[in-house]
């Protein structure tokens, strides 16, 4: 049954499911003031209805070593082929380290270029005594993969390869990442440096999360200033995907000749959000164009129905009417997977009350619908109808109603 829970000064956990047979249940966390409508696991408050049933898809025939293929919203596994086994993941490295810049703040803050800067491999052309900002180096970084700019960001963030060894690491442990290990900043070989494809999958989700990231991994080419003196050139992406798909936002290319090709891919299509990662993938462009196309058919976008309670409603002070019913402003949506919907939580949070006047359509709280700890969709909470505020005449002071007294019979 749906049961309507209050509890003032106290923390409420209620803890459930929600299935792909539309049996639901909540993880909740109830504050001071807030009403909390928790669902019990028959509760049948939540239906949905499948229509990409995809039993029958047969997964791709790719080239890589290790590949995983993960929709970005919830981070479920689509395919996967050797996801755990620890490999070296060359230049996709550098996802970590331009997370790492960009959280770091003050992007445009420029830096003279010191020797650190001079390091085999790909560049974006810096220069011992060159001027350039945080920000350029995370472009130089990301698109033509710039070791240069990687070392450069190192010392910056780091003091050096070796301290920014330990943030890299200490980002990896908080992100989950345990099969992976950080030595060197552009991805060049090093001993006990190593990654696995899920491990990089779920460091490229949370990069994804990160606005100017986004940006940087789906641009194409920038013209940057820089230099010294700083003039103007021109940086192209590496990644022949943002071009060669249709929806490719991202993220980075990597080689060495220890690592072979690996490649990081995300596209969305249609509401759905793909991560695809390879590592040792002689023919990677194929291989991505083949599991984001597997990815596509698998994945799609799911609408549920949320069946509200008869009691699915907020008091009301100072109205016409006590209190007002409630609904979800939208359907919410979850990513089915060949036709499956992973265990979700939903939290609905609302307040003790609402102060008249109140309107139809207006929002009073919101629902969240939780996967493996992380919000995967919200859907505002609203007023089912207008409730009127009452407008009551105050009573008059003593004083006064003295005085009207005396003027009346006196």
């Amino acid at each position: 049954m749906f049961r309507k829970r209050r509890k003032k000064n106290a923390v409420i956990k209620v803890f459930g499911i929600i299935t792909a047979i539309g049996v639901v249940s909540v993880l909740m966390y109830t504050f001071f003031g807030v009403k909390t409508y928790a669902l019990s696991a028959d509760s049948g408050a939540l239906s949905t209805v499948i229509t990409n049933k995809e039993d029958a898809l047969t997964p791709p025939e790719i080239s890589a070593k290790a590949a995983v293929l993960i929709d970005a919203k919830t981070g479920q596994i689509v395919y996967g082929k050797n996801e755990n086994e620890r490999l070296p993941m060359a230049s996709t490295t550098k996802i970590m380290t331009t997370l790492l810049m960009l959280e770091s703040g003050g992007l445009e803050t420029e830096f003279v270029m010191g020797p650190e800067i001079l390091v085999e491999g790909s560049s974006m052309g810096l220069l011992e005594g060159d001027l350039v900002s945080k920000l350029d180096l995370c472009y130089g970084m990301m698109l033509p993969s710039g070791n240069d700019a990687a070392n450069a960001t190192a010392y910056i963030l780091g003091g050096g390869t070796a301290g920014f060894s330990e943030l890299m690491n200490r980002k990896a442990a908080t992100l989950g990442m345990i099969n992976s290990h950080f030595i060197t900043p552009s991805g060049l070989h090093a001993a006990n440096h190593y990654s696995t494809a899920s491990d990089m999958a779920i460091l490229t989700r949370a990069a994804l999360e990160n606005p100017d990231f986004a940006k940087i991994a789906a641009t194409e080419s920038i013209k940057l200033e820089y230099g010294n003196p700083p003039y103007k050139r021109w940086l192209s992406n590496s990644n022949k995907l943002l071009s060669l798909y249709d929806g490719c936002i991202g993220v980075k290319t990597g080689f060495t000749d220890e690592a072979g090709r690996c490649l990081i891919s995300a596209a969305e299509r249609g509401g759905v959000k793909l991560i695809c990662c390879t590592l040792d993938a002689p023919n990677d462009w194929a291989d991505h164009t083949k599991l984001l196309n597997y990815g596509f058919e698998a994945v799609k976008a799911v609408e549920a129905e949320f069946n509200a309670p008869e009691d699915f409603a907020i008091d009301v002070v100072g109205g016409d009417a006590d209190e007002v019913p409630l609904s979800l402003e939208r359907k919410p949506i979850f990513m089915s997977v060949k036709g499956e919907i992973p265990e979700f939580d939903c939290s609905i949070i609302l307040p003790e009350f609402i102060y008249a006047p109140v309107t139809a359509g207006q929002t009073v709280g919101r629902a969240e619908f939780i996967y493996d700890g992380n919000v995967v969709d919200e859907v505002s909470i609203i007023a089912g109808e207008n409730v009127e505020k009452i407008t009551r005449k105050q009573p008059k002071a003593l004083y006064y109603v003295i005085i009207d007294f005396l003027k009346k019979y006196v």
